[in-house]
């Protein structure tokens, strides 16, 4: 699969900028470079040593087309591995376009999405795993997500994923030892060695699969959906949150007919708040589909934001509804993060306050409750630091490894199942040549995560998704 041809890109973003950087990489990139740039020093960048920057302009034929900084990277030191030029030049689009038009007449071709991050793979510059996690951090938008790809590109992840399969691979050889010498029936592998490796596999594998859990909201943002009946405040709390008027309010019920999205960071966490139409009986058709629409946001949430207006909890029976209604979502979504918001706490006397705060302690003593005044920005703060609550950073904290790859999840989930059934032999004196067959499975699973086992669909579809020039 690996190409020796020289590939070009634009590295940059593309559009106008104050500097555009376009990545040639290739076995004669430099010389293909060589031959359009013309250093101010009359330089031959073939003759350069790898890591220097050179100041010059990109000519064609007598045209010249900018004055640039050319960084030479010569293999096997460099990203890719192979010897790769970076061109600095001035951001106008038509300087771009006109350079990497030069270098496609000069022998290039363009770079397919990935193409340089997939080079780096096959020269063993990065495993799967890191060379993955490039595209987490280019797609990075807070403060976790951040930290987790960084973590991955340092090799944390598959440097423990990689230690686990050599030492399991170390017993898989001696137990296909074992099967050579079957008539004298002999042992090789030590099997209270090989158990005290498996339970120490089994455990950082539980313990990997069990942080997806957390790993795959940070990555993608934790869903929040705002709940209520109508007119209770929902859309004036999203603008209090967004610090923006973002969501129309008005005192009109029903006024929200379909959901409205908007992301915001909180301590470095990505939250994304979903302001849901106001549930009620309602023979309106299109407030009736923002309904619909409503409870199945509330199934793809992650935590439930359930809004009450307090001023209307002084009447007579209301508040023994709400504590029904409460109970029955909590019932509903038994493993979603509730929390009681009571607004307009600017207005209600100090007698309601308690009242309130009494029956809802003594009927819902595991519900998180939180007095606040959406209009007057009263409780926001303490919203966010109980959003926050709900999230298990402590991971994070600690810089334990986290993961956020659903394709890196099922192989470890896989991988686990097998190790599992070998545990099961050990505990069970299965033969030898059974339990190779588990091993071998484990193993197979390890190497797909890092890349010591791949093909090229597979390939295809992770670097399909890179942006190009990366």
């Amino acid at each position: 699969m690996l190409n020796n041809d020289s590939i070009v890109a634009l590295a940059t973003a593309s559009g106008t900028g104050a500097i555009a950087i376009i990545r040639v990489s290739g076995q004669d990139a430099i010389s293909i470079v060589n031959t359009v740039f013309k250093s101010i020093k009359n330089k031959d960048l073939t003759k350069q040593k790898s890591h220097t920057l050179h100041l010059g302009h990109i000519v064609d034929e007598t045209k010249t087309l900018d004055q640039v900084l050319v960084s030479v990277f010569k293999g096997p030191n460099s990203y890719t591995g192979e010897n790769t030029v970076e061109i600095s030049c001035h951001g106008s689009t038509y300087i771009q376009q006109q350079i990497i038009q030069l270098l496609l007449r000069k022998g290039c071709r363009m770079a397919d999405a990935g193409e340089f991050t997939l080079r780096a793979f096959l020269n063993g510059k990065l495993d799967l795993s890191q060379a993955e996690a490039v595209a987490d951090l280019i797609s990075s938008d807070n403060e976790a997500s951040h930290q987790i790809a960084m973590q991955q590109m340092r090799g944390g992840f598959s440097n423990e994923i990689a230690k686990l399969r050599e030492e399991l691979l170390n017993f898989a050889s001696l137990i296909e030892l074992e099967l050579d010498f079957a008539e004298e029936d002999v042992e090789f592998a030590d099997r209270s060695q090989f158990n005290e490796l498996i339970n120490r596999i089994e455990f950082v594998l539980k313990r990997l699969v069990d942080s997806f859990a957390v790993g795959n909201v940070i990555k993608n943002g934790i869903p929040v959906a705002i709940v209520g009946e109508p007119n209770v405040g929902k859309s004036t709390l999203l603008n209090a949150l967004l610090n923006e008027e973002r969501a129309i309010v008005s005192d009109i019920a029903g006024t929200t007919r379909d959901t409205i999205e908007d992301e915001l960071t909180i301590g470095g966490i990505g939250f994304r708040f979903i302001d849901t139409a106001g549930i009620r009986d309602t023979q309106d058709v299109v407030e009736s589909i923002g309904i619909k629409k409503t409870f199945e946001k509330i199934e793809q949430a992650q935590v439930i934001l359930y809004l009450v207006d307090g001023c209307q909890l002084s009447v007579d029976g209301k508040l023994d509804n709400l504590l029904v209604e409460i109970n029955r979502t909590q019932n509903q979504y038994p493993q979603k993060p509730i929390l009681i918001l009571i607004n307009k706490k600017d207005l209600l006397s100090d007698k309601l306050l308690h009242t309130i705060e009494t029956k809802l302690a003594t009927n819902n003593q595991q519900l998180a409750t939180l007095f606040i005044s959406a209009k007057q920005n009263v409780g926001v703060e303490e919203l966010k630091n109980q959003l926050l609550s709900f999230v298990n950073t402590g991971a994070l904290r600690n810089n334990e490894t986290i993961i956020t790859n659903t394709r890196h999840y099922d192989s470890l989930l896989k991988a686990l199942e097998e190790i599992q059934k070998v545990k099961f032999g050990l505990e069970t004196s299965l033969s030898s040549d059974l339990m190779a067959l588990d091993i071998k499975e484990a193993l197979y699973h390890f190497g797909m995560i890092t890349g010591q086992v791949t093909n090229d669909e597979l390939l295809g579809n992770i670097f399909a998704n890179f942006c190009i020039g990366k």
